[in-house]
Formats: C-alpha cells, structure tokens, sequence
C-alpha cells in the first residue's frame, strides 16, 4: 500500500485515532523539495507496510492540521503514536534515513 491522501476531514481518523503509528507527510503541489522526496516516501510505504502507515497531507487543500502541528517549511514529516506526535523532521532526505528514523520512533 503506498502513501494515502488524507485531508482535514479525515485526519483525526486516518491518523489521531489509527491503530498503530502513522507517518505524516506535510507537502505541497508547488514545494520542490517535496516532489524529490514523494517517491521515496511512496517507497517506504510500500516496504513497512506492516510496521506503519503512511498518509499525505497537503497543506494548501488542508490547511487545519498543519496549523495545528506548528508546521512552519514543508516537506515536515512527523510521526504520529496514540494520537500524539512522538518526532518531526523537516527537509528532504536520502531514503535510507528516513527508513531510519521511522524504525527508530516505531
């Protein structure tokens, strides 16, 4: 399953109140940065599957959680855990550190 799509309509259930942990992706249509980042993502949402989610959001369709979550430069990836956010990274990365950091907060 690659990365899902989720808006502020469904945010609180995709990810506050998803049975295990979620990595949120914060990107834009028009963030660079992002669109290098979005095939790795897609990636590692393919590979743990079975260890995480993984959903976008797109801040200029869903404007709420960003806000929310103090989301300040995109791409910001933050891990979710029982509702709360347990990590946040901002900025692109090669895949193999972000396979990294995921293992490391799941």
């Amino acid at each position: 399953m690659s990365a899902v799509a989720v808006s502020d309509s469904d945010f609180e259930n995709e990810v506050l109140k998803a049975d295990g942990p979620v990595v949120v992706d914060f990107w834009a249509e028009w963030c660079g940065p992002c669109k290098a980042l979005l095939p790795l993502v897609e990636e590692v949402a393919v590979e743990m599957k079975d260890k995480v989610k993984i959903v976008k959001v797109n801040i200029d369709e869903s404007p709420d959680a960003p806000t929310k979550y103090g989301v300040r430069g995109i791409p910001t990836l933050m891990i979710f855990k029982d509702g709360q956010v347990v990590d946040t990274r901002v900025g692109g990365m090669p895949k193999s550190q972000l396979t990294e950091w995921i293992e490391g907060a799941v």
